[in-house]
């Protein structure tokens, strides 16, 4: 091989060798935030696609329920009916409520990233922003598991009330204990659900404050 070949062929590996390096630099941690970020977005897609159909299921059911207790048991017949509509509507609930939680959850593991992102800028003040941000998230999917539990033992409660409604001999003191009983894990609920609603709000301003410190572009 002639050493103009030779020479020739040895430009080319260094050409090549600068073009995949530059293919190939490492993305800053605000590059690598961002991508984080806007993954949990994506995860959270199916989350937000809940929302609607489980308060229209709610409002059947919710309807259903006061039907009930106009008739009374002299309209017992219609009451198992209506029961038995509810009983559906709570298991559809519940199938809503898991693809919510499902969604959380794939949201969490793709956040869990952020950790070993949130320390890493120059700048501290999108260091003090990540970590705010990071906490506030990690809060927020502990309220979503506690909003979680309660609305599943609402269910329950609920297919339980319903079950007693088709029992023609149960007792009034039974079925006003039940009742009590799902009063007050709606009131927990609406708590927890407050408290998800209030964390949630808290992050997204946290964000688009990271954004706009960091120079990012949120694309929804």
């Amino acid at each position: 091989m002639s050493f103009i070949k030779n020479s020739s062929f040895i430009f080319f590996i260094l050409v090549l060798a600068v073009i995949f390096a530059g293919c190939t630099k490492e993305k800053t941690p605000e590059e690598k935030m961002y991508t984080v970020l806007e993954k949990v977005v994506t995860a959270e897609k199916v989350f937000e696609e809940q929302q609607n159909p489980l308060f229209e299921l709610e409002k059947k059911e919710k309807a259903i329920y006061d039907h009930i207790i106009e008739l009374g048991m002299k309209e017992y017949d219609q009451i198992v009916k209506l029961s038995d509509e509810a009983l559906l509507l709570v298991d559809q609930r519940k199938e809503l409520m898991d693809k919510e939680t499902n969604s959380i959850k794939l949201s969490e593991k793709e956040f869990s990233k952020a950790k070993k992102i949130k320390d890493k800028f120059e700048d501290p003040s999108l260091t003090k922003l990540a970590n705010e941000m990071y906490e506030t998230m990690m809060k927020r999917y502990e309220a979503h598991e506690e909003l979680f539990t309660e609305y599943n033992e609402a269910l329950k409660n609920d297919k339980a009330l319903y079950e007693m409604f088709k029992n023609k001999n149960l007792p009034l003191d039974d079925l006003e204990a039940q009742v009590n009983k799902l009063n007050e894990t709606y009131k927990r609920i609406s708590n927890a659900n407050e408290k998800f609603n209030m964390l949630t709000e808290q992050y997204n301003d946290k964000k688009l404050s990271f954004y706009k410190q960091a120079g990012l572009n949120s694309s929804n």
